[in-house]
């Protein structure tokens, strides 16, 4: 039997965090900076408060639309052959954050600035993963133009994994880019629509704020029906309440109040109902990660998607330590295996420590084991006449011959494979054959791993025409100027074309 979901909340206590999210969202409303998201608010029933910019969700229209949220959906790579299904049941491992530091022993503070080269690597390692099936863009470059490192990652991911890819809703311009190329990528927009090869990352600002560019990117990912994850990074103490119950209700009601839009831009779009909320440190001011507190906010949000019936994300993997060390397991582990005992469909949490803030290579070939062993143990055990074994039992047990063992028996043979996790990279020899080996610790034999999937890696072959036209489509990006996405987004007045003749005036703000 698998092992039960950990739940922090009764029945009840469910239903009154529910009842007081909806009163947040009926009474007080969220503040909604994109003029037409609130304008299609208000042509669905909603109040709207022209000075302040909040808008009051009528209950009547959260009930109505959390009816067309799907409760599954499947993830594509760039050709389509790999893919998963995401729903409400299973566990799906991804990576986490946007570090601009990467480890590395070799400077003087074990650290230096992410490159793009960084980025590369990242994206063909996850690619050679077995339990960490989607890449996001998380290790942020230094040395890219920001206004153009969402279509340098994309094509770097058509060339370099099999999985599918995240970005952020970085506004109407860049994540209009990101669709168009995508399309080009797999075959038109229809394919794209049809079969979702992109994850959504759109993060409500806490307490109860939806700012104008995330809201302008999230229109587009919905548009495309591009499975978004809606995610609050609220932290106890700060911009919420240090009550855990009264952040994960203030969290809730920005979970809702977005979902609700995402609904209205296209009935059926595809969300995860997320988090990476966690606490502030009193004695420092910092956030943490890598708190227990952390891990019982993730478990009472995937509560929270299996009362409305909406895939889950949350983050594991978090740690505050600031090197490889014994604090960086423990934090990192226990968070992974909380949310996953919560019951979490969609868990980012590879490759990253310090908060997030710091990229290690070595980290994500350790969080896929981690990840093994943890799928393993939410399996349970499975209880039958085959798996309990008498016959295999008594014949042991009762053999005349000297040193007999479970180890030749076939009962053994059949079922190790399904019954026990095999580690990679946690070394179970004795101390002797360790030694032989090089006596390595983990981060070394981490390393070598690493080195031994990027030498051995192969890019995908993308077709003469299609690459160029890629090339061209990032030139384009390249020639624009940061005012060109400030007029995009309604930031200044103005219009800007886009590449294939589409306008956006000052009035789709």
């Amino acid at each position: 039997m698998r092992l039960k979901h950990i739940e922090v909340f009764s029945k009840d206590e469910i239903q009154e965090i529910h009842s007081a999210s909806i009163q947040l969202l009926t009474d007080v409303g969220m503040k909604i900076d994109a003029q037409d998201a609130r304008n299609l608010l208000k042509e669905n029933g909603a109040e709207v408060d022209t000075e302040s910019k909040f808008v009051k969700f009528p209950e009547a229209l959260i009930r109505e639309k959390l009816k067309t949220v799907p409760d599954h959906f499947r993830l594509h790579g760039p050709d389509g052959h790999f893919n998963f299904e995401v729903n409400t049941k299973d566990t799906i491992f991804a990576t986490i954050g946007t570090p601009v530091k990467i480890y590395d022993p070799l400077q003087k503070k074990g650290i230096r600035k992410t490159l793009f080269s960084d980025t590369i690597q990242q994206i063909k390692i996850v690619d050679s993963l077995e339990n960490i099936l989607c890449s996001h863009i998380d290790v942020w470059p230094n040395d890219i133009s920001y206004i153009t490192i969402h279509v340098h990652c994309i094509y770097q991911w058509a060339k370099n994994t099999r999985k599918p890819y995240g970005l952020g809703c970085l506004g109407k311009l860049a994540s209009t880019d990101m669709m168009k190329m995508t399309s080009m990528i797999v075959g038109g927009e229809t394919e794209l629509i049809k079969r979702p090869r992109l994850v959504g990352f759109m993060n409500p600002t806490s307490p109860l704020h939806l700012p104008v560019i995330m809201t302008n990117g999230f229109a587009v990912f919905t548009k495309y029906k591009q499975p978004t994850i809606i995610a609050p990074e609220a932290l106890a103490g700060s911009s919420a309440p240090v009550t855990l119950a009264g952040l994960i209700t203030q969290t809730n009601a920005e979970i809702l109040g977005s979902i609700i839009l995402s609904q209205i831009y296209n009935p059926g779009a595809p969300v995860f109902y997320g988090t990476v909320s966690h606490i502030t440190d009193m004695r420092t001011g910092n956030s943490a990660m890598g708190s227990p507190e952390m891990g019982l906010i993730t478990a009472g949000i995937a509560q929270l998607a299996r009362y409305y019936n909406i895939p889950s994300r949350g983050p594991g993997g978090g740690t505050d330590s600031k090197i490889l060390d014994m604090q960086n397991g423990i934090e990192r582990l226990q968070t992974l295996m909380l949310a996953a005992q919560a019951g979490v469909n969609y868990i980012t949490c590879a490759g990253t420590y310090e908060a997030t803030l710091v990229e290690a290579l070595e980290l994500l070939v350790i969080d896929d084991e981690l990840a093994g062993m943890v799928q393993r143990a939410i399996e349970g055990i499975t209880v039958n006449d085959d798996t309990i074994g008498l016959d295999v039992i008594k014949k042991v047990a009762t053999s005349e011959k000297e040193g007999v063992n479970f180890l030749a028996e076939r009962h053994t043979r059949d079922h190790m494979k399904s019954e026990l996790y095999f580690p990679k990279l946690l070394d179970r020899n004795r101390r002797t054959t360790w030694y032989k080996k090089g006596a390595k610790d983990i981060i070394t034999r981490a390393r070598e791993k690493v080195d031994q999937i990027l030498i051995a890696h192969k890019p995908n072959e993308l077709l003469k025409d299609l690459d160029n036209k890629l090339l061209k489509f990032i030139k384009i990006v390249e020639s624009r100027t940061f005012d060109d996405y400030k007029k995009a987004e309604g930031l200044m007045a103005s219009k800007i074309t886009l590449p294939d003749g589409i306008e956006i005036k000052e009035n789709d703000k």
